[in-house]
């Protein structure tokens, strides 16, 4: 039950967009997770300021999993989105977060997991 939610600053284009989102779903056996239960979010055109600074691109990107992750994964994960975003939006790889939650808890079609 991945979740991956970007919020970025620029405009992405829908084309973008569903590019990202076909590599995200790529990337996330990188989690041991599969394609079929990830489900994937944008908001672009958001604020995001870096010491203090608004930044002109940058991301910040959750990555929400039912369980937990190996540190190892996550590291090939943070990896694999930097390069998804430098490369497809030409965001600054020091101008991308990433953070990972483990959720304990998850609901899915009106049942919890």
């Amino acid at each position: 039950m991945p979740f991956i939610d970007s919020k970025i600053t620029g405009v992405v284009l829908e084309e973008k967009k569903e590019v990202i989102k076909t590599r995200f779903g790529q990337a996330i056996s990188l989690l041991h997770k599969p394609e079929s239960y990830l489900m994937v979010g944008f908001s672009d055109q958001y604020d995001l300021f870096l010491a203090g600074k608004k930044l002109e691109k940058g991301a910040y990107v959750s990555v929400s999993l039912y369980g937990n992750a190996r540190s190892e994964d996550c590291e090939n994960m943070t990896q694999e989105i930097t390069h998804i975003l430098n490369e497809e939006l030409e965001i600054p790889e020091r101008n991308i977060y990433i953070t990972y939650h483990g959720i304990e808890n998850w609901g899915i079609s009106g049942h919890l997991l």
